[in-house]
Parts: C-alpha cells; structure tokens; sequence
C-alpha cells in the first residue's frame, strides 16, 4: 500500500465543479491582478477570523516581511523567535537587515517558551514573532503582557495554524499582525503560492496595502519603500470556494489527529502530540516523537510510507546562520526535537485503512527491534 504524506487531488475532486467555475469566472473578467475576486475574498477572510482587515499577498514569507517593513522596522533592530520553525521566519528578518534572536521551545508545544523571552530582550529589541507550530497556537497571553511591557510589537506567524484557537481566540487575531500562508499545502490552500496579513490596526493595514504594491499611494506616486507582492486574483478565487470548507476540513484532521494517538497509544517507544488545555490543534501536521528516527523513517520509506521532517536541523545550526554566534547545545529542546521528530501522513481525507497501515508498520519496527535485543 502506497500512503503519501497529503492527497490535494481527492481534495480537488470533491469540489471540481466550484473550483472551475470560480477559475474560469476570473479568465471571463480578465482582472487577474487586484480584481473583484481579491477584495471579495480578504472581506470573508477577515470577517471568518473577526477582524478588521485581511490583506492578501504573493506568500506566507511575503506576509512576514510586509509585515516587518510596514512596522517601521529598522536594519539593527533585534527580534525574538525560535530556532525550531522553517527558515522564512527569519530569512526575512536578515533580508531586511533584522538581527533574529532565538529563545528555545517549549518541550510539549514546541511552540516559543514565553519564561525564556524576556531575558533576551535588550535596548534593540522591537519586536517578537511567535510560531504556532504543526497546527497549534502559542501561549499568546503572557508573550502579549511581555511585549506590552516592554513596548515591542508581536507578528503571529499563524502559517501552519489557521483556524487553531487558543482560548477561544483564533490564531492571527492577537498581535499587531498575523501572518497566513497559503501554500497548496496548507489547511487552506492556494493552487500556487499566495498569503495574507491580518491586522485590525487601520494605520499598518494602509501601510501594507501600499507597501505590498511598491509602496504607492497612487499609481506613479511612491508613498513607502514597497515589494511587488500581490495575491493572484486566481488564487483568491480558489481560496475563496475553499474557505467554505476550512472548519468542516480542520474537524476531520483532529479526528484523524485523535485516531492516530489512539492508535499509536500502546507503544513507548512514541510521544504523541501534544495539544494545551487552552487550545484547539488543527494538525497541519501530526508529528511524533520517536527513539531512532531516521531508522524508522527508512522503514517506513521501503513500506511505501511516507513521512516529514519538520524541521531536521534547528536554524542556529544552519550554515547561512552561523554569524549570529549560536552553536550546539544552546537550544536543548530544539535541538533534542530535531532529532527525534517525525510527521506522518496528515490530510483531512486520510483513508483510515492507510493510517491503520501507518500505525502497523510503526509497530513493526519496534517490535522487530525489540526481538533483535532479546
């Protein structure tokens, strides 16, 4: 049996006759950049998170760095995140000329400890990015009271968390800005790149909405520094039949979420994620932790099973960072996590004969090295 880590096409065939209809209503018009569609789309947007303004963008990176910049973010000024996410949360912040400051993860959530950020906070420090990691939220509460006290900006990297909740608010609703990516796949995704900005502060929405169009006020008339980097009004029309769907298609990866953990509950050899009491998980991934990772990923690779990494090597360790002075053994859970992290196939309409599959062969692998030490 052939199990692939997500399945856009099945998605795809399920609501064909919507996804053609809104493709082919944008090729009639003729408006493919900043059409009726885009504006349409980022009103549901905003109004499905409950907030002012959605502004959307060519990327989940594009999303960050508009944000950055439309803050008013200087080159030198310091901001605090983690090692253990995908390198576009920084790699805009030093394309800008922004120094990242890393703090480690939590050991459960893997999302940002907020008892280790403000200690690292000095006279450069202007802002804090939080990642809601594989599907769940950080502990908003108390990295909000830092940056209040401290007179820092926030900026959610929400890119693998849409519709996640924590205590009852969605992600993206509680900074200065939330950052959406919708790569095909996402929760809710695109059919190419494509990302937004959630904000309800009106100043910063203007700011980005010029910004990300060459930072013009009007056409020829250059107000800001600005990027070229517009949602594709294709893109926002597939997006906007899918965000019909988003809930009913978040409940079944939580299932699916509970029937893994379930299932895989019995071997000790495995940690099941890991969901807070104040939060709901929307599993953009399921990813466990596992004693000799690679070994079983092998494993399940001849299985005809496959599986992610996210993320192998923290970003303190990656070459194109190593100026910023870290070196092994200064983010323990990061690193201990990189080792040992493992995503299995996650996708709303995951056959459970393929997950029953999945979990078979898990056992498998431990209980033949299990016979091997006997």
């Amino acid at each position: 049996m052939k199990v692939t880590m997500v399945d856009l096409v099945v998605q795809y065939q399920q609501i064909k006759e919507e996804i053609d209809e809104a493709i082919h209503s944008v090729l009639d018009s003729g408006h493919f950049v900043f059409g009726k569609t885009n504006g349409e789309f980022e009103k549901r947007f905003a109004e499905y998170h409950g907030v002012k303004h959605a502004l959307g963008c060519a990327s989940g990176t594009d999303a960050l760095q508009l944000s950055m910049m439309a803050l008013g973010l200087e080159k030198g000024d310091e901001i605090i995140s983690v090692p253990m996410t995908f390198v576009a949360t920084v790699e805009v912040m030093v394309l800008l000329g922004l120094r990242p400051v890393f703090v480690d993860i939590d050991p459960k959530t893997y999302c940002i400890d907020p008892g280790q950020i403000e200690s690292k906070i000095t006279g450069k420090t202007k802002a804090i990015v939080p990642v809601h990691l594989y599907g769940q939220s950080a502990d908003m509460d108390p990295i909000m009271d830092i940056a209040a006290k401290h007179g820092l900006f926030v900026i959610e990297d929400c890119a693998q968390a849409i519709g996640a909740t924590y205590k009852g608010r969605k992600t993206c609703t509680m900074a200065n800005a939330g950052c959406i990516s919708f790569f095909p796949g996402k929760n809710l995704g695109a059919y190419g790149d494509a990302g937004a900005v959630l904000t309800d502060d009106d100043d910063l929405a203007e700011r980005i909405i010029k910004v990300r169009n060459h930072g013009s006020e009007n056409k020829y008339d250059h107000k800001y520094l600005g990027v070229n980097s517009r949602l594709d009004t294709i893109q926002a029309a597939v997006l906007g039949v899918k965000l019909k769907y988003i809930d009913t298609w978040n409940e079944m990866r939580r299932n699916n979420g509970a029937r893994y953990t379930e299932l895989l509950s019995g071997l000790e050899n495995v940690v099941c994620p890991y969901t807070a009491p104040e939060n709901t998980h929307t599993y953009h991934q399921y990813t466990i932790q596992v004693e000799d990772r690679d070994g079983l990923r092998e494993f399940l690779s001849k299985k005809e099973i496959a599986t992610g990494l996210h993320y192998p090597i923290p970003l303190h360790l990656q070459p194109a960072y190593k100026y910023l002075g870290y070196g092994e053994g200064d983010f323990p859970v990061s690193e201990r996590a990189s080792r040992s992290v493992l995503s299995l196939p996650m996708y709303p309409e995951l056959p459970r004969g393929h997950q029953d599959y999945v979990v078979e062969q898990i056992q498998a692998y431990y209980r033949i090295h299990e016979q091997a030490m006997v």
